[in-house]
């Protein structure tokens, strides 16, 4: 083999033998690491992710909440930057947390956004009260985020929460109650500074009039931004229209966004083509933007 050859395919070996930046391993941080309160999920069967023929990723079995960190470079030392927490969403029996979750994350990231990916407990479908462990870690990853603000260079007042689907059920009542937990820091508020639901589901009250009785909006209420398709037979828009109405009349910041066409689940999904599937992104970042973050 001649000398050339030989030093290329060296190079090309080694530049393949490194792993891509974006593989890098990304932090977690364990949201209860003195103990999971109640109502716990079981450690077995053993936390998992599959992907099966429609492209969706699904995480079952979530025993150990966390957060998963996506940090953006720090290019000016002296600025704070704004956080999004993303609540994926799976029915209270899965996270759907890549559509829903990692994708989203990159996305905020690309948009100037610290971003954390909420990994709650699931499954607790099946549970007497199926969002109160979600709410819970929800209401502790707020919490957490903000007592680490500093750490992350992230402005302690600018912290908000996507939620997607039944993490957006989860979100909406995390951030419109007080913690349903015991604190170890009451001075540290687990409620986000704004709030952004994407098709939250069952949101309605019964027959789908007015707002779920778990849900209390008052003029302490975030500032909230709501997004579906009116086609969704999942997440029906009068939930969403009742929820935008009740924030109107607490006189609480909040936007609605309800278009023609698009279903349920479609978070960020590769070949959305449909307007609802695209335009609540841009429409979001706006809203945030014109908010001052």
């Amino acid at each position: 083999m001649k000398p050339l050859t030989f030093f290329l395919l060296v190079g090309l070996q080694l530049i393949l033998a490194v792993p891509p930046i974006g593989g890098a391993e990304l932090e977690e941080i364990v949201l209860w690491p003195e103990g999971v309160p109640e109502p716990r999920v079981p450690a077995e069967p053993a936390e998992t992710v599959e992907k099966k023929a429609d492209g969706i990723a699904r995480r079952s079995n979530v025993s150990n909440p966390r957060l998963v960190v996506y940090d953006i470079p720090r290019t000016e030392p002296a600025k704070l930057r704004s956080a999004v927490l993303v609540v994926p969403g799976g029915g209270f029996g899965i996270l759907a947390d890549e559509h829903e979750g990692s994708d989203a994350c990159r996305w905020l990231n690309e948009q100037g956004f610290v971003s954390f990916l909420v990994l709650h407990r699931v499954p607790t479908g099946k549970m007497p009260v199926p969002n109160a462990a979600p709410v819970q870690d929800i209401q502790k990853a707020v919490q957490e985020v903000r007592r680490r603000a500093a750490e992350f260079q992230i402005d302690p007042a600018k912290i908000a929460v996507l939620g997607f689907s039944a993490g957006g059920q989860a979100t909406l009542v995390a951030a419109t109650n007080p913690p349903t937990f015991p604190t170890a820091d009451p001075a540290v508020s687990p409620r986000p500074d704004a709030v952004l639901l994407l098709y939250a589901w069952k949101i309605g009250g019964d027959g789908n009039v007015g707002v779920r009785p778990d849900v209390t909006i008052d003029a302490t209420t975030p500032p909230m931004f709501i997004a579906q398709c009116g086609d969704d037979r999942a997440s029906v828009p009068q939930g969403a229209a009742s929820l935008y109405l009740k924030l109107v009349e607490a006189t609480v910041p909040a936007e609605i966004h309800i278009y023609e066409k698009g279903g349920h689940g479609f978070g960020l999904k590769a070949g959305n083509m449909l307007p609802g599937q695209l335009d609540w992104k841009a429409r979001g970042i706006d809203w945030l933007r014109g908010r001052g973050w």
